[in-house]
């Protein structure tokens, strides 16, 4: 049955379906806790989202460091169950300081702040850990559908919310997501059982990591590869800044009241949810296998620039629904699970050092110098037009870096037969 949706040979099928389960626990857990901290930053007034932002990409600097120096030192059975629980600790110590009503006005931007770090991080390790655990080959047939699991628990966490949040309490529902992490805690463990499973060779990889604390960073600077990442990663949450503002001006225009911007809102998240589950289950891994990664990473960022251009000419709340739910739709469903496969092209050390600065320091960093950019921007005068044709060279910039980067790997592919490579042989 399973084998009518995803290419997938009968020593994969119990790796993928507990990847499948553990990506689910991760992002239903995080859609539980996501409603809570919004109901909570509106309830308190948090504002200045921007210096929340900021603050979170401090939070990064320091994390980032501390997780590097973890995988140096101990092997990835231990650290990631381990990080796991550190979280888990922090959101039963929120949990009961709120049900003790303690200090909720300093509560609420310190909880915005931690679950902001919390999703970045529990999901880059994640990927981390894919990247890891299956070779190349096997990520463009799998990590379609291993997403999909994602976005399931994306799905199901605010349904659980909606359902449980009056009888049960919402800060109760943070326990849910607990029981739910220290699930993923135990995927974990058995897919660290079965990696020999699924590729022989991963054995060696239950060693820990080695090098210092900043050896991502440094990989970072000295490999073409990974600073294409970085520079991908970078140009995406660029101009996933600029169309988050446009979005709030265009709703803001044309959906008058906060019940209309709610449902205009509401109804961009079900569709770009919808149609990334019928793509990640029926098409990712086809497309990846028939046509190469080229072209599953060029989908997005051309989708972008024809995006903004459309707003540009048109900018309506039709034009910004269709053109927010296939951005989105294909983001999840073609290119994360195309960059993971870039991970695996890489050695050990970058993939739970460097790509976790990729994922969580580059990305909140771009994240926070754009937003203050369009804050700029705008306090200059400059429209909803003129911004959405600002993002047009920026979505051409990101195309081109990632058919580069696609273009690298393939090369790699071929001129290597070990699954993982050196950074540097890996971008020559």
């Amino acid at each position: 049955m399973l084998k009518k949706f995803v290419n997938v040979k009968d020593e994969e099928v119990g790796s993928l379906l507990l990847s499948f389960v553990y990506f689910f626990t991760l992002l239903c857990g995080y859609a539980i806790l996501k409603p809570l901290r919004d109901e909570m930053a509106t309830a308190k007034g948090v504002k200045n989202v921007s210096w929340l932002f900021t603050a979170t990409f401090v939070v990064m600097l320091v994390a980032v460091p501390a997780f590097s120096a973890l995988v140096a030192r101990w092997p990835r059975q231990r650290v990631i169950p381990l990080v796991y629980r550190f979280f888990l600790v922090n959101l039963l110590a929120f949990f009961v300081v709120l049900k003790l009503d303690v200090g909720r006005d300093v509560v609420a931007p310190v909880f915005f702040v931690w679950v902001s770090v919390y999703n970045l991080f529990v999901v880059s390790i994640f990927w981390s850990f894919m990247a890891d655990l299956f070779a190349s080959e096997q990520g463009r047939r799998l990590f379609g559908f291993i997403a999909a699991g994602g976005t399931v628990g994306m799905l199901v966490g605010p349904l659980l919310v909606k359902h449980l949040a009056e009888p049960l309490g919402a800060t109760n529902l943070m326990l849910l997501t607990a029981v739910l992490l220290e699930s993923s805690a135990q995927c974990v463990r058995l897919l660290s059982r079965r990696a020999p499973l699924v590729q022989p060779r991963a054995a060696s990889a239950e060693a820990p990591v080695g090098g210092g604390v900043f050896a991502g960073l440094r990989l970072l600077f000295s490999s073409p590869l990974l600073l294409g990442l970085g520079l991908q990663m970078l140009l995406y949450a660029a101009t996933s800044t600029f169309l988050y503002n446009q979005q709030a001006h265009i709703v803001a225009t044309v959906a008058s009241g906060a019940n209309a911007r709610t449902a205009a809102f509401a109804n961009i998240d079900f569709w770009v949810q919808a149609l990334t589950l019928v793509l990640q289950v029926l098409v990712t891994g086809r497309l990846m296998a028939r046509f190469g990664l080229g072209l599953t990473l060029a989908v997005v960022p051309l989708l972008t620039a024809l995006g903004f251009l459309g707003l540009a000419v048109a900018p309506t709340l039709s034009m910004l629904i269709g053109f927010k739910s296939l951005r989105g739709a294909t983001h999840y469903a073609f290119e994360r699970p195309g960059r993971e496969v870039l991970f695996t092209s890489v050695d050990r050390e970058a993939k739970y050092k460097s790509k976790g600065f990729i994922d969580t320091v580059v990305y909140r960093g771009s994240d926070s110098v754009s937003a203050w950019l369009y804050t700029g921007l705008d306090a200059l005068g400059m429209g909803v037009t003129a911004l959405a044709l600002a993002a047009v060279p920026v979505s051409g910039l990101w195309l081109t870096v990632s058919l580069w980067l696609a273009r690298q790997q393939q090369r790699a592919s071929a001129s290597v037969s070990a699954p993982t490579l050196t950074p540097v042989d890996a971008a020559r």
